[in-house]
Parts: C-alpha cells; structure tokens; sequence
C-alpha cells in the first residue's frame, strides 16, 4: 500500500516543504528593512547582503523543490541555509534562560527541516516533479 502512496505523498512532502521557505522569502522582500535590522541584531555578517542572498534562496529553492526541479540541489542548498541560519537565529545557548525553551525548539525543528531535506537530496522528488518527467 504505501508504495502506491509514494508519489502523492513525495509530492505533499514538496508542497509542505515549500510552503515553510516560499512565504519566509516573499516576507523577507516585503519586511527588508526589518529583517536586516534583525539580521544585524544577532550578529549576521553584512546583513544586506545576506538577507538578500536568504531571499533568493528560500524563493528560488522553494519554488525549485515544490516543481521538483534539480531537487536534490535545491534541497541541499536549503539545507546548508537552514543549518546556517539556526545558528544565527536560534542560538539557544546564547539568550536569556526565559527565550532558551522557545529558541531551543525552533532550532531543533529546523534540524528536523534539515532532515526532511537531506531525504531529497539522498532520493529526489519523486515521479510527480520536472525531475520525474526527465526519467
């Protein structure tokens, strides 16, 4: 049974991957200003430079893993992203005792994202993706 599930559930797993980076970059061109602020805040080198180079990342990346296009790629470079910015964005270990328990979960749900990511990059998107149609 779930072999027969396997592509309809490769193709929700892109979906629910995208919609995780897709509207975080949109955001990030909308609220510029602010995320660079933030970005800064937390000690991000040259926070413009890399705020834009997040954006390009989760939209392009984004959009390339809900296609399923170079998705092993593009789940690789979201991965090294988002291993990166949990370090920068949820340092547990550097706030305040009463900030740790919510920074301590968002940054083991980004490693679980990291996770998710490394299965496509190891096995692709599956026959429902641009990916799929090249085979």
């Amino acid at each position: 049974m779930l072999n027969q599930l396997k592509n309809p559930l490769d193709l929700i797993g892109r979906i629910l991957i995208a919609l995780l980076f897709l509207p975080a970059g949109f955001q990030k061109i909308t609220g510029f200003a602010g995320t660079v602020g933030y970005a800064a805040s937390v000690g991000m080198p040259m926070p413009q430079l890399a705020v834009g180079i997040g954006l390009v990342i989760e939209i392009l990346g984004g959009l390339a893993i809900l296609l399923g296009w170079h998705t092993r790629w593009a789940a690789l470079i979201l991965g090294f992203f988002t291993l990166v910015a949990s370090f920068f964005f949820h340092n547990f270990w550097g706030v305040p005792a009463e900030a740790a328990g919510m920074q301590q979960l968002l940054f083991w749900k980004n490693i679980a994202v990291v996770g998710g990511l490394l299965g496509y990059a190891a096995h692709g998107a599956g026959a429902w993706s641009v990916d799929g149609r090249k085979h």
